[in-house]
């Protein structure tokens, strides 16, 4: 849920509130909740929830206990409990959603990792804060540097101070156990400050990270997916979909998370479906299975040394040939059922105007050869041609010059008795209307 200065410019640019990670609406955030209780009030005499929900870097949430004197709202930077000093984060949640959110997440109330809030943060401890976290970036290159100086094998993927500067976290990843007491004790010397290091798996890094997938949208882990479930390449093999790593593999390394989203609808399709190791056994041959449609609800088998011709038949009719199978009973042949199936040729969109071609606005392009054809006839010079004319001239015999000039006073002939004749019509109707205005006038007189 972005705020209003999330929109576009004029120039098509993204305007941006300029907050730089301290978004008031936490609109703009990782793993952010709506609250739908804001508009809502209190029923009278109850008294608020006094737990509030707070986010540190990266999407790093944390339950607190806020005093009764500070009234506190969605993005206000506050000072909490941390050990040792004090930590700023930003509150993204009160109220009632609290009490949801850790019952969902089965957090106690009086439990120890429920700890207090101290105060609203001053301008002291944002400044301190700022500073901070402009350290981490060239912190995040130097350790990776004397991490493989040392022959490490890990990887430093992030940087997290402490509110009040007084202890880093360094955020890692390996395959395999660490010794980094040495990597510590450099730490400490070229940072001069507490170091804690903290292991996490390669979906917890990415999700810290965050990116765009494959699908061309924000990474699920680092926009609203909190826990983690294990995905295995079954999940793949029910949705016949293609054992390849590069596509089956997300950012971080293992598989997508997306392949369980609809694990179950394909589960509880392929019920009605037949085991694709099973073969039919008809008069013809054996037959064995080539390919399913779990939403069209066929398949297509093919006779054993007949592997190009495939048959389509339906899962119903294939179960029906199993149960005669069973009961050492064979079908006659395949095409008995496959000839049933009758395939829709009807299309969702017909061309009517003509509209659909993208070169309908285009000319027709001319051929190369009438271009050289013509160019070669214009490179010839004029005194050329005349002579080639005059060569090639045939002379006119005195006989066709005569018929050409008798043709020629023929056309005149009649092109002049035609001239006459409207002549004398257009006179003949003057005459008629001279005669009847003397008629008219007259019979007045």
């Amino acid at each position: 849920m972005g705020c209003n200065s999330c929109s576009s410019a004029k120039d098509g640019q993204p305007k941006g509130c300029k907050n730089n990670g301290t978004c008031g609406t936490d609109g703009c955030n990782k793993l952010t909740v709506f609250d739908w209780l804001s508009n809502m009030s209190l029923p009278s005499g109850s008294a608020p929830f006094p737990y509030v929900e707070v986010r540190f870097k990266n999407g790093r949430k944390h339950f607190y206990k806020s005093p009764e004197n500070i009234s506190l709202s969605i993005g206000d930077i506050i000072a909490t409990e941390s050990s040792p000093g004090h930590d700023v984060g930003i509150v993204t949640l009160t109220g009632e959603l609290v009490r949801i959110q850790m019952k969902r997440k089965k957090i106690e109330t009086n439990s120890d990792e429920v700890r207090k809030v101290y105060r609203k943060a001053s301008q002291k401890d944002i400044d301190i804060w700022q500073k901070a976290r402009d350290r981490e970036e060239s912190m995040k290159v130097r350790a990776r540097e004397i991490a493989i100086r040392l022959e490490l094998q890990m990887k430093i993927s992030d940087i997290e101070f402490q509110g009040d500067g007084s202890k880093a976290t360094f955020y890692y990843t390996a395959e395999e156990r660490v010794d980094f007491r040495q990597l510590i004790k450099e730490f400490a010397h070229e940072f001069s400050t507490r170091i804690e290091m903290r292991q996490v798996g390669f979906r917890q890094e990415a999700a810290r990270l965050g990116g765009i997938g494959s699908c061309g949208r924000e990474l699920c882990c680092s926009t609203w997916l909190t826990d983690f479930r294990s995905v295995n390449t079954s999940a793949a093999r029910y949705q016949q979909l293609s054992l390849n790593p590069q596509k089956l593999a997300g950012q971080c390394g293992k598989l997508k998370c997306c392949l369980n989203y609809e694990l179950d609808a394909y589960i509880d399709a392929l019920k009605s479906f037949p085991k694709t190791e099973t073969k039919l056994r008809t008069e013809k041959g054996t037959a064995v299975c080539q390919k399913i449609d779990i939403f069209k609800g066929v398949l297509w088998y093919a006779y054993e040394g007949e592997w190009m011709n495939w048959h389509k038949i339906t899962a119903e009719d294939v179960n029906e040939i199993i149960a005669s199978n069973n009961n050492n009973e064979k079908i006659a042949s395949l095409e008995d059922f496959a000839s049933d199936l009758l395939e829709d040729t009807k299309t969702d969109f017909e061309n009517v105007v003509g509209q659909d071609s993208l070169t309908r606005f285009d000319q027709p392009k001319r051929s190369r050869r009438r271009r050289n054809r013509n160019k070669k006839r214009n490179a010839k010079p004029a005194s050329s041609e005349r002579q080639t004319t005059k060569k090639n001239k045939p002379q006119k015999s005195t006989a066709s010059k005569n018929t050409q000039k008798q043709k020629v006073a023929s056309n005149t002939s009649k092109e002049g008795a035609s001239d006459k004749k409207n002549t004398n019509k257009s006179n003949n109707q003057r005459n008629k209307k001279r005669r009847y205005r003397n008629k008219n006038n007259d019979k007045k007189s």
